[in-house]
């Protein structure tokens, strides 16, 4: 007796509709960050230039403070006070230890505002701390290095 003759050998295909979902998540996944990375990076301050800075690559989760002129302390587009930025630093050291901190403060802010939040991220056991700088205008035009 042949009893294969009754199994049906259709072979599974390769579904296409759940491979289009998931390119259309990661899509929107991705234009959504890059769109909050904007916004980090266009409020209102101008850095510091430094001839000797680098360009490093933007590392998912990384929190960049941004320091005002007047000393106001922004955080994804939220104003902090220093207290509350000092809960939110030392909440993320503990889930996060090695998580990395971008700090952004415009020219003209006072100096022991700047240190008031790096003795924050010291308290709070933040080690990974960078300071964003711009380059010269000199070397954006292709001038001397």
């Amino acid at each position: 007796m042949d009893f294969r003759k009754n199994i049906r050998e259709d072979s599974a295909g390769f579904q296409m509709a759940p491979m289009v979902d998931i390119v259309f998540l990661l899509l929107i996944f991705f234009i959504t960050a890059s769109i909050y990375a904007q916004w980090e990076t266009k409020m209102d301050i101008k850095v510091p230039t430094a001839r000797t800075g680098e360009h490093s690559p933007r590392f998912p989760g990384e929190i960049i403070i941004n320091i005002a002129k007047d000393g106001r302390v922004h955080v994804n587009m939220m104003e902090y006070s220093k207290e509350r930025l000092g809960e939110m630093l030392s909440k993320l050291s503990e889930t996060y230890p090695d998580q990395p901190v971008i700090i952004r403060a415009d020219l003209e802010t006072p100096y022991q505002e700047l240190i008031s939040v790096l003795d924050m991220c010291r308290m709070s056991d933040v080690c990974n701390i960078s300071f964003a700088t711009a380059v010269p205008p000199a070397q954006n035009e292709g001038g001397a290095k």
